[in-house]
């Protein structure tokens, strides 16, 4: 079973952030200049690989699993947004203390990484939001049966599929990514699975993921800190994924003399949603173009 060579070595690194034990994936020289990439929901930091391998200068590149994901400690009780936003901030402090972040984030971790940046604007100089412009606007007349969904579930056994082995893991992110060639498949799944008694392997991601939250996403909260983003902004969405759409729609709605309308905007050919996946070459082009010439 060929897997993905890679050509720029990881080194793992553990400290404790707030309450939690946090695991980061730390690429290039020490004296390099520092990027931090924020992975999506139930994917790991170590999945940037791609990325740091297409890169043509030289940077020093850090990616944490954010708590219950990857080699990250699991909460207790279930995960709260906020904490990821309080994570980051508590990060920044442990590896650019005395500078503004290159911040990149995927999905939910573009999610993070815009609203983190509104929040603290001073503490960011480049963004780069890759498919992560969260949830659609949710209804509070929801909030009753979602409160109630909540409290019920809270007993609940909750579990993430099992696969047989790594390929069969592999296919199924090939079937969902057709872009990402076999080999980098195999190579996802490796840094994505954690192997059982049973000899069968799930996603190394904690199972409390899957609880309902108690709160709902509110749209219009995260829209009021994109507005207060002063960082140089590049939005990059997959040619192939549905999100570039929803872009287009916020333009129009909302956010008049936002960071968004000012900010760059990429499309990237042959990628879904998982862009760092399936055309990572053309992305970290894009990500060295933006952050060196603007």
């Amino acid at each position: 079973m060929k897997q993905y060579e890679t050509t720029v070595s990881s080194r793992s690194h553990f400290y404790k952030v707030r309450d939690i034990n946090y695991h980061f994936n730390v690429w290039g020289n020490e004296k390099a200049p520092l990027i931090f990439f924020l992975h999506g929901w139930a994917d790991t930091g170590s999945t940037f690989q791609f990325v740091v391998d297409s890169f043509k200068n030289e940077w020093r590149i850090v990616a944490p699993d954010f708590r219950g994901f990857g080699k990250s400690d699991y909460n207790k009780s279930c995960y709260w947004f906020p904490d990821y936003l309080a994570d980051v901030d508590e990060i920044k402090k442990i590896f650019s203390p005395d500078k503004p972040l290159i911040l990149i984030g995927h999905s939910m971790g573009g999610n993070v990484a815009s609203m983190y940046a509104g929040i603290f604007p001073e503490n960011v100089s480049h963004l780069v939001n890759v498919e992560g412009f969260g949830l659609k606007e949710s209804d509070p007349n929801n909030a009753p049966s979602r409160y109630k969904q909540w409290i019920e579930k809270q007993n609940d056994a909750q579990a993430f599929r099992e696969y047989d082995n790594l390929h069969d893991l592999a296919l199924r992110i090939k079937k969902k990514n057709q872009n990402i060639s076999i080999e980098r498949a195999i190579y996802v799944a490796s840094q994505w699975a954690e192997k059982l008694d049973t000899g069968k392997i799930k996603l190394r991601a904690d199972p409390k993921h899957k609880l309902p939250n108690a709160t709902q996403y509110r749209r219009s909260e995260a829209e009021a800190c994109w507005r207060l983003i002063s960082a140089k902004t590049l939005c990059v969405f997959g040619k192939n994924s549905s999100f570039f759409k929803e872009v287009i729609s916020i333009r129009e709605n909302n956010i008049q003399k936002s960071w968004l309308n000012d900010s760059k905007t990429v499309e990237i050919p042959d990628a879904g949603h998982m862009i760092h996946l399936e055309n990572p070459e053309f992305l970290a082009n894009e990500i060295e173009d933006f952050i060196m010439n603007e």
